[in-house]
C-alpha cells in the first residue's frame, strides 16, 4: 500500500464532551437566531416572489452564480454539486444548532450571551423590530431578501453597537456553518486529511490514573510543572534528565497522531482554549491559543525563529543582560538543534512562494522561515489541527518523550486550582499544588459525562507554572499573590489579513503553512516596532469567516474561489499592551486589549505592502478583512499594459489610497492573535514585573514561571523558540538549586 493510499484513510474520530444541558436560548430566541443564520447563509433559488425560506434570484442571476461556482468544482464532482451548495442554508448543516448551543453554553462570556438574548428577544417584538430594523414585523417573519437588507444596514450603521452586531453575528454564523456544511467541501475539493505524506507513529504515553474515591489523592514529587506546552516540555526534559522526580500536569487531554489532523469541529474544542477562540472585552481582537497535551506546540505552524538582536538588546537595556549573553544564544541553539530546525528541506507552496517572489519584484526584504520538522521535508497544511505525520517536533513529539524516558510522570485533565505555600525561614515558599483530576470515560474518550473526578494534592519542592500567557497569571492570582503586575503587560502580535484570488487553482491548504516571511516593515519607528508579512493557515474553516460578509450570494461565490485563494497576515510587534484578568462571576479568563493607534498605523503599512505583493503576483481580486472597503478587482483588459505599469496601475493606486484613508478602524477591521506574551513579565525589580531574571516569582521561593508570559515585551517573531530558550535557562537554574539543597542535606 502506498503512502498516498495510507493517507486517504481518515484519522480516527474524536467525539466531543456532552452538549450543555438545557437550552441557552428560548424557543422564540432560537427561531430568530436561526432566521439570522439562514439569512447570512441562505438557501438560494430561482423565484419571482420573495420567500421566508430562501433568497430569491432572477433566473439570469441564478444562472450566472451557477456558472461562476461551477468553475471551481472538481471535474469528478457529482453533477448536482453546485445546486446542492446553493440550496443549503446554515441551519441545514449537520449539528449547526448543537455547535451554537455549545458556544453559548460553554464558551461565550455570560455578558455577551445576555446581550445576544436581548437582541433576539427584541427582534420578535413590534417596538424592538421598529428600533432595530425600521419595520414592525418580527424579523423571522420577513422574507429572506428583506432580512438580508436589514443585516446589511446594520453593518453600515452610523451607530457603533449596530455595526458590531452586523459584524459579529454573520461571523459567528459563517464560522459555525463552514465547520459543518455538507456541501462546501465537495465544491472546493477540500479533503478531510492531507494528501501528501503518511500517518506517523508517535510516543506511547502512560498517564497517571487514579481510582474512584472521596478522599484527596496525595502525590509526592520534586518538581511539578503545570502545563505541557513549549515552556513546560523543555523544563520537564531538562529536570528529568538531571535526575529529579518530575510530574507534568495539564488541563488538556492527549490525542495521539492517529486522531490527527482532527476534524475542525472537534479540534476547536479538544485542542484550543475556549472552544477555538476567545475575544477581547471590546470584541476588537480574536485570541487563539492551544489547550491540549503539548499546548500551543501541538497546533502551531512549525515556524522556528530565534529572538531578534534588536529585541534582545531592548530586554538587556531593561536590566536583563542575560539576553545578550552567549549563554542565551546557547539556549536558542540547543532548543533548535533538538527539534531539527532548518530551512534545508522546505518546499514552498504558492501561498509562501508568492511572498518571496512578490517581495523580490518590489525590492522588499524577505526570507525563508526555519521549520521544526526534524530535518526533513514536511509538506502539510493541516498542522494547526494537529500533526498526523508526527513530524512536527513540538513538545508531544520531542521534549515530553525525552522527559518520559528520563523518568518524568504525566497527568492529563488536571485542573490546577491553587498553588500551596508555607513560610520557610521567613519566606513565602511554594510547597505544592491543589487541583481536580477528571478521568477519561469507559471508552477511553471524553464524550460521556460518566467519568471519575478526584481532588488531588501534589506536594513538591518546586512549582513551575507553564500554563501560557492567558492562564499563568490567573493561577498566580487564585493562589493569593497580589503583585499588581500579574496579568498586565499583555502583548499579542495582533494580525490583520489580506486575501486574494488568482487565475488558477493551487489548493492553498496543501504544503507547509508558514515557510516564508517579508520583514520589510518590521522596524518602522527605529525601535523594532512594525509588522512582518507571513502566510496564513489556509483551511477553509479558518479563512472564510474572516472575509467580510456582504450578502448570502456574495459569500457563496467568494467561498467557491477558495482553491484559487492566497492569504497573508500582517503580524504586528505591538508596542502597547493590554491585560488578562479573571471574570468576576466565574473566574474564567477575560482579556482587555485594543490595538492602539500606533500599532494600527504600523499594521496598515504592512497591509498595503501585502496588497502590492498580491498585485504583482497576478491577483485578480484582493480583499481585506474589513467590510468598509470593497475588494479590488483587476480589469481583465489591462493585462497588456501591466507589464510596464506594475503597481502604478491608476485604479490600483486609487484603491490603495482608499485603504490608507479609511485605515484599520474598528469595528470594521478584524484582528486576530495567536501569540500572547508578557502577563508574568520578567524584570529586574518587583516593581516592574512578576518574575526575576531567573524566572522565580518575586516575593516567593520555590515558585517559577516558564512560558511566553515572562517575555519582557513582544518578541516580534513566532514566540516558540524564544519561549523554549528562556525555559531552558530557567529549568537548568531550578535544577542547580535542587542539587545545592540536596548537597546541603547530605
Amino acid at each position: 500500500m502506498t503512502s498516498t493510499e495510507l493517507n486517504v484513510i481518515a484519522p480516527l474520530e474524536s467525539p466531543l464532551p456532552p452538549v450543555p444541558e438545557g437550552d441557552v436560548l428560548t424557543a422564540s430566541q432560537w427561531t430568530t437566531f436561526l432566521a439570522i443564520a439562514d439569512t447570512v447563509i441562505p438557501a438560494i433559488e430561482v423565484s419571482a416572489t420573495h420567500s421566508l425560506t430562501a433568497l430569491a434570484l432572477h433566473p439570469s442571476e441564478y444562472a450566472n452564480a451557477v456558472e461562476k461556482i461551477q468553475q471551481a468544482v472538481p471535474a469528478d464532482a457529482a453533477p448536482d454539486t453546485v445546486q446542492k451548495y446553493l440550496a443549503e442554508n446554515a441551519s441545514a448543516a449537520p449539528r449547526f444548532r448543537e455547535l451554537i448551543q455549545r458556544q453559548f453554553g460553554h464558551y461565550a462570556k455570560e455578558d455577551a450571551v445576555k446581550a445576544i438574548r436581548v437582541i433576539l428577544s427584541a427582534l420578535d417584538t413590534r417596538p424592538g423590530c421598529l428600533l432595530l430594523t425600521g419595520y414592525t414585523t418580527s424579523f423571522h417573519l420577513q422574507p429572506v431578501n428583506l432580512r438580508q437588507q436589514i443585516l446589511q444596514a446594520w453593518s453600515q450603521s452610523y451607530l457603533p453597537p449596530l455595526r458590531r452586531i452586523g459584524k459579529a453575528l454573520p461571523t459567528l454564523c459563517v464560522a459555525t456553518y463552514v465547520k459543518q456544511s455538507a456541501t462546501i467541501n465537495p465544491v472546493l475539493g477540500f479533503p478531510r486529511a492531507p494528501l501528501h505524506g503518511k500517518p506517523g507513529k508517535d510516543f506511547d504515553y502512560d498517564f497517571l490514573q487514579l481510582p474512584p474515591g472521596h478522599d484527596q489523592e496525595i502525590i509526592d514529587t520534586d518538581v511539578v510543572i503545570v502545563g505541557s506546552g513549549c515552556g513546560g516540555g523543555v523544563c520537564a526534559k531538562n529536570l528529568a534528565e538531571a535526575g529529579h522526580r518530575v510530574l507534568v500536569a495539564d488541563r488538556g487531554y492527549h490525542f495521539p497522531a492517529k486522531h490527527l489532523p482532527m476534524a475542525v469541529t472537534d479540534a476547536a474544542i479538544h485542542l484550543f482554549h475556549n472552544g477555538g477562540v476567545d475575544v477581547s472585552d471590546d470584541n476588537s481582537v480574536s485570541f487563539i491559543a492551544g489547550q491540549s497535551w503539548g499546548g500551543g506546540g501541538t497546533v502551531n505552524w512549525s515556524a522556528s525563529l530565534q529572538t531578534q538582536g534588536l529585541v534582545r538588546q531592548e530586554w538587556a537595556d531593561e536590566g536583563l543582560p542575560f539576553f545578550i549573553s552567549s549563554e542565551y544564544q546557547t539556549c536558542l541553539d540547543r532548543v533548535c538543534q533538538r527539534m531539527g530546525v532548518s530551512t534545508k528541506h522546505i518546499e514552498h507552496n504558492d501561498n509562501n512562494r508568492f511572498i518571496l517572489e512578490g517581495a523580490r519584484k518590489l525590492g522588499y526584504s524577505a526570507k525563508e522561515v526555519p521549520q521544526n520538522t526534524g530535518g526533513q521535508k514536511h509538506y502539510c497544511g493541516y498542522c494547526t489541527l494537529g500533526c498526523g505525520a508526527a513530524e512536527k517536533q513540538g513538545p508531544v513529539v520531542s521534549w515530553l518523550p525525552d522527559a518520559a524516558k528520563a523518568g518524568a510522570e504525566f497527568i492529563e485533565a488536571f485542573e490546577a486550582d491553587r498553588i500551596l505555600f508555607d513560610t520557610v525561614r521567613g519566606k513565602k515558599t511554594a510547597t505544592g499544588l491543589e487541583g481536580t483530576w477528571t478521568s477519561r470515560d469507559e471508552m477511553g474518550g471524553v464524550s460521556s459525562s460518566i467519568r471519575t473526578r478526584r481532588k488531588v494534592l501534589i506536594r513538591a519542592k518546586r512549582v513551575i507554572v507553564s500554563c501560557g500567557t492567558l492562564h499563568s497569571p490567573l493561577l498566580l492570582l487564585r493562589s493569593g499573590l497580589t503583585n499588581p503586575q500579574i496579568g498586565r503587560n499583555l502583548h499579542c502580535h495582533p494580525a490583520s489579513f489580506v486575501g486574494a484570488t488568482f487565475p488558477h487553482a493551487h489548493n492553498p491548504w496543501e504544503g507547509g503553512i508558514l515557510t516564508t516571511m517579508c520583514d520589510e516593515f518590521t522596524n518602522l519607528d527605529g525601535r523594532g516596532h512594525g509588522a512582518k508579512i507571513c502566510a496564513m493557515t489556509m483551511l477553509p474553516s479558518w479563512v472564510l469567516p474572516i472575509q467580510p460578509w456582504r450578502s448570502g450570494l456574495d459569500f457563496k461565490i467568494l467561498a467557491s474561489k477558495f482553491p484559487r485563494t492566497c492569504g497573508h497576515l500582517a503580524v504586528v510587534r505591538d508596542r502597547d499592551t493590554g491585560r488578562v484578568y479573571p471574570d468576576p462571576g466565574d473566574g474564567r479568563c477575560r482579556i482587555a486589549y485594543t490595538p492602539s493607534a500606533f500599532d494600527k498605523k504600523n499594521a496598515l503599512e504592512a497591509v498595503l505592502g501585502m496588497c502590492k505583493i498580491m498585485y504583482v503576483m497576478g491577483a485578480e481580486e484582493i480583499w481585506l478583512s474589513k467590510g468598509d472597503v470593497l475588494p479590488f478587482v483587476r480589469d481583465v483588459d489591462r493585462s497588456s499594459m501591466e507589464e510596464g505599469e506594475g503597481i502604478n496601475d491608476p485604479k490600483f493606486q486609487a484603491w490603495l489610497q482608499e485603504v490608507r484613508g479609511k485605515g484599520l478602524n474598528q469595528p470594521e477591521a478584524s484582528w486576530a492573535s495567536a501569540h500572547q506574551m508578557g502577563t508574568c513579565r520578567m524584570s529586574s525589580s518587583e516593581r516592574k514585573g512578576v518574575v526575576d531574571p531567573q524566572g522565580k516569582v518575586w516575593g516567593t521561593d520555590g515558585l517559577y514561571v516558564a512560558d511566553a508570559s515572562v517575555f519582557p515585551s513582544a518578541s516580534g517573531v513566532n514566540p516558540m523558540v524564544t519561549n523554549m530558550a528562556i525555559a531552558d535557562m530557567i529549568s537548568r537554574g531550578v535544577g542547580r538549586g535542587l542539587r545545592v539543597e540536596e548537597g546541603a542535606r547530605l
